[in-house]
């Protein structure tokens, strides 16, 4: 049985469509089957399977940041832990997958 398909023509910018298309090729997926698994995903979810937001600030990336400024938080990170402000890892990542969770219910 042949497998029926139907084109699909964007207008992407080059740039995020390298990017894009590097990373789908480190998960050995074709932009074809990326892009077919991002149509199923907004018909199993009714729309898109994301929430679309403005965060209201970003982690800073280490080429964002002056030397200065990664040592300050690396100190302030350091000074919670002693302090024992964190918190176990599995409990981290079971509040943090109820917190994304919440989105999908």
């Amino acid at each position: 049985m042949a497998i029926k398909s139907s084109n699909v023509a964007a207008r992407v910018e080059p740039e995020i469509k390298e990017q894009a298309e590097a990373i789908l090729a480190q998960l050995g997926i074709s932009a074809s089957n990326g892009i077919n698994m991002f149509y199923r995903q907004i018909i199993l979810w009714r729309g898109l399977p994301f929430r679309p937001s403005v965060p209201a600030s970003r982690p800073l990336s280490l080429d964002e940041m002056t030397r200065e400024e990664f040592d300050a938080r690396m100190l302030r990170g350091l000074a919670q832990a002693k302090a024992g402000e964190g918190a176990p890892a599995d409990e981290f990542f079971e509040s943090l997958r109820h917190e994304v969770l919440q989105f999908y219910v």
